[in-house]
């Protein structure tokens, strides 16, 4: 074992050096100024959201999760209807469903970890379907809005790991009824602490932004029941300043995940990519030979490598939202991924050591 190389899952804190002086000083003038709710802080940070994907419209929000149940208030999705989604995401895709009152209805996944295309579904209740851009790309949207038209369901897009992507070569925003960002802070454009975003056009974000706010589209006028779900000041801004610098961290994490990928392919399952999109690498997924995950997190573990699974449960098997659906190639890749450590600063040499690490565990 090499006790002197020890490397992290996720390193922020070098986005925060590249930026320190911006951050500071964009942090300095907020407190300077009290401006720490709405106002022109949060105008600014949703028009620079629009501009960057091409959105009609921006609400902030306060975090990925309310983003979700903002979108779906706003589509009036609740009690009695269905969604069409997927088990394997992380559990605010379904949670959100489930807490406006509506019923996930769970289809498999693809060979790029997407729901199935082919799989496609509809039942009489069912109102909208809300995909994952799981991992940093999307699956065929087109698609999925041909089904959607088809039936006249509505189409939300979980892209809390997929901001910066292309689908088309049109930046992942607005492409669907309405899209849903995290910027918790280890995603691809992260705050540091919670927020989120919803863009779409501007009579469903008007919606988003009343239920965002307690409901409310004046100070005294309440027209539904809401939430307290808007972004912090601090949050929009340390955002805000990070924008510029998303593509070029995507870039570098690119060359990092196809380093990767030349020489684990025929080791282990590499993440593929999409041939309609472009891929960001929220996090860079292998699929270890069958039984060998856990033992290879181990020996990762034993050489100073941090690793990770997302997800080692799909969300339709876990006791809050058990419904005895059959998936099986969500349940096996349950079972056999794993995360590398794929940031944009990860040095080359470390990079190198981890691909050593997997085929030293392999050819033992």
């Amino acid at each position: 074992m090499n006790q002197n190389i020890k490397i992290p899952f996720v390193d922020l804190y070098p986005q925060y050096e590249e930026l320190k002086t911006e951050i500071d000083s964009a942090i300095a003038d907020i407190i300077t100024r009290s401006d720490f709710i709405t106002g022109s802080t949060v105008d600014n940070f949703e028009k620079s959201i629009c501009d960057y994907t091409g959105a009609e419209d921006c609400a902030s929000i306060g975090s990925g999760t309310n983003a979700l149940v903002c979108a779906l208030k706003a589509l009036g999705i609740g009690p009695g209807n269905e969604v069409l989604t997927v088990g394997h995401t992380f559990v605010s895709t379904t949670e959100a469903i489930v807490n406006v009152g509506a019923i996930p209805r769970f289809i498999d996944i693809d060979e790029f970890y997407h729901l199935n295309t082919e799989q496609l579904i509809y039942t009489g209740r069912m109102k909208a379907v809300l995909f994952v851009d799981l991992y940093g790309q999307t699956p065929d949207i087109d698609k999925i809005k041909e089904f959607a038209a088809e039936w006249n369901l509505f189409v939300i897009e979980d892209a809390a790991q997929s901001f910066g992507s292309e689908y088309k070569g049109k930046k992942v925003g607005g492409l669907v009824d309405l899209t849903c960002f995290s910027f918790n802070p280890v995603k691809n454009l992260g705050a540091m602490g919670d927020a989120g975003a919803v863009t779409g056009n501007k009579a469903l974000i008007d919606k988003v932004r009343m239920y965002r706010d307690h409901g409310r589209k004046t100070k005294f006028e309440y027209d539904t029941v809401g939430y307290n779900a808007r972004i912090d000041n601090l949050q929009a801004v340390i955002v805000q300043t990070k924008l510029k610098k998303i593509d070029e961290w995507l870039d570098k994490k690119r060359e990092i995940c196809r380093r990767y990928t030349e020489q684990l392919e025929d080791i282990v399952g590499c993440p593929k990519e999409a041939p309609w999109g472009k891929h960001t690498y929220y996090v860079y997924v292998i699929e270890t030979p069958e039984g060998t995950r856990d033992r290879l997190q181990s020996f990762l573990k034993g050489k100073g490598i941090a690793t990770n699974i997302h997800y080692k449960f799909p969300t339709h098997r876990t006791r809050a939202f058990e419904d005895g659906t059959d998936l099986p190639r969500t349940e096996y890749v349950c079972e056999n991924i794993l995360s590398l450590p794929c940031y944009h600063t990860l040095p080359e040499h470390h990079q190198q050591y981890v691909i050593n690490c997997i085929k030293e565990f392999y050819a033992g």
